[in-house]
């Protein structure tokens, strides 16, 4: 049995290691199909549990600017294999975060929405969550919290039970755990903001209002713990990361018809 298992991981080893849209090397060992019923299920399971809001308006607002986001991504990374449909759900939570699942899922909080002053502002936030899912890099989480019990997973050689709920969340970018794994975290976001700059750029919304936003956060959410003991960079290094890419985010935005999301 254990050479047998030794030969599937390192086959997994081979075809699991790919390029992320910018290029990075990245080992992504789950099928996608896999990744997105996770995703659809923990979704399901959200609505479920959180009130949604009802207001129209609101509402609106973010699914016009969902859909722009997701047209631009697939025009930017025309190589990356977009889920067919999205389905895009504002949940009243005074927290200012916003989520993409694979499978076409994004998840929107109220408090997100007064945090974000501008259309462009909140589509900052919703095309990184949506460039996570893009990049893979729920694969490359559950890839790295599983780690040899991922390579099993694929071939259903351990039970779905066995995979901790915490495991999956942290997967999946909604949740949090300190320590090996907060790098190779920081990495996937730094990644996910520079591919957003993009895809917001290209959907019409300005670049510029990147950085407002992340001076926006910086002063909702007070003093930040050491960037070393953080699964995200500071905001002083996001908004370091997204200055030095703002030219050829300009650059798209020219080309691009101007966004018409409103509130």
């Amino acid at each position: 049995m254990r050479p047998l298992i030794l030969g599937l991981l390192a086959l997994f080893l081979l075809t699991g290691c790919q390029e992320s849209p910018t290029g990075r090397n990245q080992l992504a060992l789950v099928p996608d199909a896999v990744m997105a019923d996770i995703g659809q299920q923990s979704f399901a399971q959200m609505k479920e549990q959180n009130p949604v809001l009802e207001d129209p308006g609101g509402n609106r607002l973010v699914q016009c600017i969902a859909d722009e986001l997701v047209q631009a991504a697939s025009a930017q990374f025309p190589s990356v294999d977009m889920p067919r449909s999205w389905e895009v759900v504002v949940f009243r939570n005074d927290t200012p975060n916003a989520f993409a699942l694979p499978g076409g899922k994004i998840g929107v909080h109220t408090g997100l929405l007064r945090v974000a002053e501008t259309p462009a502002q909140l589509a900052t936030v919703i095309g990184h969550e949506v460039a996570h899912v893009l990049a893979d890099h729920g694969n490359e989480r559950l890839t790295q919290e599983l780690g040899l019990k991922a390579a099993l997973f694929v071939v259903g050689l351990f039970t779905e039970s066995e995979i901790a709920e915490d495991q999956l969340q942290n997967a999946l970018g909604i949740g949090a755990q300190l320590g090996i794994t907060l790098p190779f975290s920081r990495a996937h976001e730094s990644e996910a903001d520079l591919m957003g700059l993009a895809i917001m750029a290209r959907a019409g919304f300005n670049p510029q209002q990147s950085v407002e936003l992340w001076r926006n956060m910086a002063r909702a959410s007070g003093e930040q713990p050491l960037e070393f003991l953080s699964t995200h960079p500071n905001h002083d290094t996001r908004i370091a990361d997204l200055s030095a890419r703002m030219e050829s985010a300009n650059q798209l935005f020219q080309a691009a018809e101007p966004a018409d999301c409103n509130p």
